[in-house]
């Protein structure tokens, strides 16, 4: 299909500019030059009479436009054809993106940034901003959650809060990073030239050739190991991305940022981003690869001997968890409190088919562990066959990332089906194309459903992708929206099991259970998969919703012990703890997860870790736990 661009004049003084793309002819201007210059080989009136010029024949016509005052008859004519040249492409560059279903306004802005060279660049650029438009917490609900979504992983120096931000001040970014990204890209280039190319410095050269932000491979691959594949690292680029977009930042540098951020846009986001790398080289380092003591497929290199104070062995067994990646000093309070035990940092990848990054602390035996039966699928292939007829050769993914509460609009989903299919006639869409999409696939979860045609999970796909039985949360009686919120904040059931399967042998007549912070029942649904009854479960659950679906689940398994739930662990007392052991006995495990909110949450004015108003209750988890140990240790000294 070729593109056409032409001049006419209605009437004497007055031209028309118009453009046809394929069969579809369109106005562009109407405009009055300084120099009318006759030309009787242009007719006017009647746009049907227009000889349309394609663009492979622009290099041999002149076609005429608005010159310097007074020019001489042989300037006219070499100034109307630059000029005009310059008008044919930007007009063609406007409707052809346009057509792709781009805002003009979108459009206009980037080819006024990038120029009129590179159709490529400029259709990067276009999805940048439209990506900034529609950054996810537009589609946040007013009560999802989330920190459930631990992908804060990397925090990258293009700041977190853009959308609070002048539409001049990220213009202003875009051009500050672009500038300092092309100086070091130049760089790599030229020590590739040379044959002088270190392995890392190889990776970021392949990173930053793919348009990726070489701020961001450096912070990814010093985070995730010099041995980690530039797929890898990509995924950690697209976690952290996926962050940005959430709006998820440090809050306890909160006025810091907007006291830099009121200072001169020359150097305010580079200020910035070297307060939140400082930060962020602080915090924990987790460990790579993230398999705490062993996991299925893989074992620790050496044997891990593992001593636990004397005062925190159990019975009762406890277990504890949240996500891996805190503010600074979260995980050492925690272990603090915890009786001083290391936690066991696991990635749920090694045993489902999407990420999960939390941390556990416990007093379990680590030995003799098992998996439950059937292994779970551990690809996304596996996990959905169907997509393999309509996988793009281009999509390498083979895990998604961690789910959230939230998923991908139909306004997205709908504006990839578009662009891809104004390429479907080629081998492959364009590299930006192809990236942009990538980016919106890892940061959504999104999976191919049909022809171009990617969509988000279905409730009944991710409780498959975290363990739990098929239409687990629809006993809640909730929407399909609080199904995604109440999944997105539970265990991934396979990786808790694992650590709990030591207790099989251990009580072979069944267990008495207190679950803190219920949630979905992740726990409770770990022990039933692994064949140990559930005697007697005490569970504390703030979200009526999710109480439902727990003791929905409870029925639905004909389960014959005892479930009594409560809703507030903070009027969970000495009294009543002491009522419950005496009537069942006492406790065979203390099981839960606090809320992240304050941990690794979006909220931007209240990431004030473990002294936050929801992950303060921690200490509840402790407080209870203690109690229930001094209980119990009471009891059987008399």
């Amino acid at each position: 299909m070729n593109d056409y661009v032409a001049e006419i004049r209605p009437c004497k003084g007055l031209r028309a500019l118009f453009t046809k793309f394929g069969d579809h002819v369109y106005f562009i201007a109407f405009y009055v030059p300084d120099v009318y210059v006759q030309d009787a080989n242009v007719p006017g009136g009647d746009i049907s009479d227009v000889d349309w010029t394609s663009s492979d024949e622009e290099s041999e016509t002149h076609l005429e436009a608005v010159t310097s005052p007074q020019p001489t008859r042989t300037e006219t004519i070499v100034g109307n054809e630059e000029a005009s040249s310059s008008n044919a492409t930007r007009s063609k560059l406007i409707v052809q993106f346009v057509g792709m279903g781009f805002s003009e306004k979108l459009v206009l802005k980037a080819i006024d940034e990038n120029g009129e060279g590179d159709p490529d660049s400029i259709l990067n650029l276009i999805l940048t901003f439209s990506t900034l438009e529609e950054s996810p917490p537009q589609q946040l609900s007013a009560n999802s959650d989330p920190c459930s979504s631990d992908y804060i992983e990397i925090f990258p120096y293009d700041l977190s809060d853009m959308d609070s931000w002048s539409e001049d001040e990220a213009e202003d970014c875009l051009k500050d990073n672009g500038a300092y990204k092309s100086e070091k890209h130049k760089m790599l280039l030229s020590l590739a030239e040379s044959g002088s190319l270190s392995e890392k410095e190889t990776k970021l050269l392949a990173l930053a050739n793919m348009g990726y932000a070489l701020e961001d491979a450096e912070i990814a691959l010093e985070r995730s190991g010099p041995e980690t594949s530039v797929d890898g690292l990509i995924e950690f680029i697209c976690v952290a991305q996926m962050a940005r977009e959430q709006d998820c930042y440090l809050p306890e540098d909160d006025l810091k940022a907007k006291h830099i951020l009121n200072g001169s846009s020359k150097s305010k986001k580079r200020k910035l981003f070297d307060m939140k790398k400082k930060v962020m080289e602080e915090s924990i380092r987790l460990p790579n690869p993230m398999i705490g003591y062993g996991v299925p497929s893989m074992q620790p290199p050496e044997r891990v001997h593992r001593s636990l104070p004397e005062e925190s062995r159990g019975p009762p067994y406890f277990y504890y968890e949240n996500v891996a990646l805190t503010p600074k000093g979260v995980w050492d309070t925690i272990s603090r409190f915890l009786y001083d035990i290391e936690p066991e940092f696991v990635d749920s990848k090694f045993f489902s088919a999407c990420a999960r990054k939390r941390g556990y602390i416990h007093n379990l035996p680590i030995e003799n562990r098992f998996p439950l039966i059937p292994l779970p699928p551990l690809t996304i292939q596996q996990a959905f066959p169907l997509s393999k007829r309509w996988w793009p050769t281009w999509d390498p993914r083979d895990k998604l990332n961690c789910i959230q509460t939230v998923i991908a609009s139909a306004k997205l989903t709908e504006r990839i089906r578009t662009v891809l299919e104004r390429h479907e006639g080629d081998d492959d869409p364009p590299e930006a194309v192809q990236r942009y999409v990538m980016e919106q696939c890892r940061k959504w979860n999104l999976v191919w459903v049909g022809r171009n045609k990617a969509a988000p999970l279905e409730p009944d796909e991710v409780e498959m992708l975290l363990g739990f039985p098929k239409n687990h949360t629809r006993g809640g009686g909730i929407s399909r929206t609080d199904r995604y919120k109440s999944l997105g904040n539970s265990f991934q059931v396979d990786t808790v099991a694992y650590h709990l399967s030591v207790l099989k042998d251990m009580y072979p007549h069944g267990i008495n259970m207190l679950s803190l912070f219920s949630g979905i029942g992740g726990a409770e649904v770990a022990l039933h998969r692994l064949g140990i009854k559930l005697n007697n479960v005490v569970s504390i659950e703030k979200s009526k919703a999710n109480r439902d679906i727990v003791r929905s689940w409870w029925e639905q398994t004909n389960q014959t012990g005892s479930l009594i739930d409560f809703d507030d662990v903070q009027l969970f007392d000495a009294a009543r703890a002491e009522q419950i052991i005496s009537s069942i006995g006492g406790f065979d495990l203390v099981v839960g997860g606090s809320p992240c909110n304050n941990l690794a949450g979006s909220n931007r004015v209240s990431r004030d870790g473990l002294e936050g108003k929801e992950s303060s209750l921690f200490y509840d988890y402790f407080r209870i736990l203690d109690l229930i140990k001094c209980i119990m240790g009471s009891n059987r000294a008399v």
